[in-house]
């Protein structure tokens, strides 16, 4: 039984509430007022079908504001809220019937128009299903949240394909000016549905795809210009219009849309240097290649980088191009450093502070310092030998001393720290000389100095007409680069061929020789290949004299002749013909030799010449064979022909040129070091039978008491592999003795 206090309290509230209803009119004429409003309230906003062909009933909405009004003073609206959800949730079904049959028709014939006619009609329904504005906006909000959930969850995975069409169509009507008035209805209904927010990745998406799809177009292996203000006065001409459907909708004027653009605008920017970034990345080693014609996609790459952060992405490009396009044995060496010198301009352009050439160019380096001509091509290139074009510095650029790496100068008032991508080992390098940089692939500039040695001896010797300017001029610059210290053996070189000249001419007032030998100093001229030849006849009678004049104007000096270097010209008399022809040496002996009889044999002819090579005497006939002088008449047998035999005796062979571009040969700096090193092996011998077996690094450092070394650890492990190789010695764990 409920205490008195209990029913007191609630007989207290349904006076409240009946109060409330009846709206204190007498009786209960209140109440039954209330029951119409409320019946026609829950009629009026009752859904309906909108296919159902019956008349709809009109209502007098004088009476319906009226009755909301009831309603709302008795405040029961909240109710009226729920029932009417309620009757719109029974009514669902209709909605989702609709979305099926133009789902299945889209799927069947993928027309996004299709689509289009959807989504007017879902704004039909929630058109006439909305209720009014007397009712609030929160009301009408309810409402919308309950309606777009539905129509979301009935939707199938094709809508979204179907919409991306739609909206594609629209943005390529934009981009052609071409717009269809109808266009703006569909981004209202959009609107109205809750399409652009539900679906804005996928809009922007296709403005992305757009985009992507403009710049490979216009921008791929267009490299002269820069692209990126082109890009942005499309961006701004085609894009933006269409931007401002989705992105945009509901501003009044342009300051608006430009504020509400600001987020979304600056997306599609980055998305557009970040699409400009990636086809440049791709294409980087053909833009160096084609350097300086590529100065406009080198801008381009600095800004985008600046903007999008795929440095790391950059580098991993070009090391994988590099190593799959250039460094490998069929790329010529020349090449290589042509595309590292494009490589380190570039870059520079793309990165001032280095940070990209420092990562990208140490597999380069590490490359080009095992190939074993790479120190020839950089000294050629030095010393003006680039014929072809291919010369790795550029005669605009200045002469510069080769700069040594800096430590930081921390008080320098333009000091910057170091990139923040900067690895640990980076040293930011101030120099803009590429020549340093190349240079600095090795340890030491000592071997760039024996080499340009050797380089300038090949040069010295083959000058013909006596005219060293051009190597004087090389000398000069590459004091300025290496120091003249480096140098005073390469000046000397240079005296001596002026030396030489006047020493003949002192021989040749003295005694006429038709022999002009070139005269050098043996102690600071690189070495040059030896050989056992002796000249015969005639030639020794004319080496014999001029030695004899050149003791008595240089009594303190004694002439060694290399009898198997120079060109002889000779001029042979036969009996029915005369031969002119410029011949190497051992050419010349060999015929010298026949005049003193008609036949000779291989081998008595590479015995009165001095044990040459028996290679080369057969070469040597060979030329004279050609020139039908000479006969074979069985294997290894020659005989003079004093008389032409033959199909033609009346006609005049050509004599042999001498072959342009033929250097004398002196010997590289790799066969030196080799020779050299064989004078250390007597060394290692002792020390491996003394010692038993030995760590490279303990013969390194004993070989260093041994006058004259001067080799690296690098280099005398390379010798000792060439040991290993013949069977002298063995290694094993690191040890290295003696072969058995």
């Amino acid at each position: 039984m409920a205490s008195a206090a209990v029913r007191a309290q609630v007989a207290a509230k349904w006076q409240e509430s009946f109060n409330r209803l009846n709206r204190n009119e007498p009786g209960i004429s209140g109440l039954l007022a209330f029951s119409e409003a409320w019946t026609l309230a829950i009629e009026f906003l009752k859904p309906r079908d909108l296919n159902d062909p019956a008349p709809q009933k009109q209502y007098d909405l004088n009476k319906v504001r009226a009755a909301f009004g009831v309603i709302g003073e008795c405040r029961r609206l909240p109710v009226m809220m729920e029932v009417f959800l309620e009757d719109m949730r029974k009514s669902q079904h209709l909605i989702t019937q609709e979305v099926e049959a133009y789902m299945t028709l889209y799927e069947s014939n993928s027309d996004p128009e299709a689509i289009r006619s959807l989504v007017y009609r879902l704004v039909d329904w929630y058109n006439a299903w909305k209720p009014t504005a007397d009712l609030g906006p929160t009301m009408i909000s309810a409402y919308t949240l309950a309606f777009q959930t539905h129509v979301f969850s009935v939707l199938p995975p094709s809508f979204a394909r179907g919409i991306k069409a739609l909206v594609s169509a629209t943005l390529q009507r934009t981009v052609s000016q071409s717009q269809d008035p109808q266009d703006r209805v569909l981004w209202q209904a959009f609107d109205t549905l809750s399409l652009i927010d539900r679906y804005e990745t996928l809009i922007a998406s296709i403005g992305y795809e757009f985009i992507e799809s403009y710049v490979e177009e216009t921008c791929a292996g267009k490299w002269s210009e820069p692209m990126l203000a082109t890009l942005r006065a499309w961006m701004i001409d085609k894009i933006v219009p269409w931007m401002l459907y989705p992105f945009a909708r509901g501003a009044t004027n342009a300051d608006e849309a430009k504020t509400m653009m600001q987020g979304v605008g600056s997306r599609f920017d980055f998305h557009m240097h970040k699409t400009l970034c990636n086809l440049r990345t791709k294409e980087i080693f053909d833009i160096i290649v084609d350097f300086p014609e590529s100065m406009g996609a080198l801008q381009d790459l600095k800004e985008c980088l600046a903007r999008v952060d795929q440095r790391a992405d950059l580098v991993q490009a070009l090391r994988h191009a590099n190593n799959k396009r250039l460094l490998h044995p069929g790329a010529d060496t020349k090449d290589i450093l042509s595309h590292y010198v494009s490589t380190i301009k570039c870059l520079r352009i793309v990165d001032p502070p280095g940070v990209l050439l420092f990562k990208v160019a140490d597999p380069t380096r590490r490359y080009l310092r095992d190939r074993p001509d790479t120190i020839r091509c950089i000294v050629a290139s030095l010393v003006g030998d680039g014929e072809s074009g291919d010369s790795l510095v550029d005669e605009n650029d200045p002469i510069q001393p080769l700069q040594q790496p800096e430590m930081e100068n921390y008080s320098d008032p333009e000091w910057n720290p170091e990139p923040i991508d900067a690895g640990p080992d980076f040293r930011a390098s101030k120099s803009s000389d590429v020549i340093s940089t190349i240079v600095s692939i090795y340890d030491t500039k000592d071997l760039f100095v024996k080499e340009l040695q050797v380089l300038l001896a090949q040069r010295l010797l083959a000058v013909k007409d006596g005219n060293f300017d051009r190597e004087r001029r090389n000398v000069e610059i590459l004091k300025i680069r290496f120091g003249e210290a480096a140098l005073q053996v390469c000046e000397v070189m240079l005296r001596d061929m002026t030396d030489s000249r006047r020493i003949d001419q002192h021989v040749q007032s003295q005694t006429t020789s038709t022999m002009h030998p070139t005269i050098i100093s043996r102690h600071f001229w690189p070495a040059l290949e030896s050989s056992n030849m002796v000249m015969p006849g005639q030639f020794q009678i004319l080496q014999e004299k001029y030695a004899q004049e050149f003791s008595v104007f240089k009594p303190d000096k004694v002439l060694r002749w290399l009898p198997h270097l120079g060109r002889v010209h000779l001029e042979l008399e036969l009996e029915d013909r005369t031969l002119e022809a410029d011949v190497p040496p051992l050419e010349a002996a060999f015929i010298e030799l026949f005049s003193e009889k008609d036949v000779w044999t291989v081998d008595e002819l590479v015995l009165r010449s001095g044990s040459v090579n028996r290679n080369a005497a057969v070469k040597a006939l060979a030329t004279w064979v050609d020139m039908h002088v000479l006969k074979e008449d069985s294997e290894g047998v020659f005989r003079l022909l004093s008389v032409t035999e033959g199909p033609t005796p009346g006609s005049r062979p050509q004599a042999p040129k001498p072959e342009a571009g033929e250097l004398p040969p002196v010997m590289s700096v790799q066969q030196q070091q080799a020779e050299q090193m064989k004078i250390y092996w007597k060394f290692i011998e002792g020390m491996l039978t003394n010692l038993g077996s030995l760590p490279l690094d303990r013969i390194q450092s004993m070989l260093k008491f041994a006058p004259g070394y001067d080799r690296s650890v690098e280099q005398l492990g390379s010798f000792m592999e060439a040991a290993r190789r013949e069977g002298l010695v063995n290694v094993k764990d690191g040890m290295w003795r003696l072969g058995k």
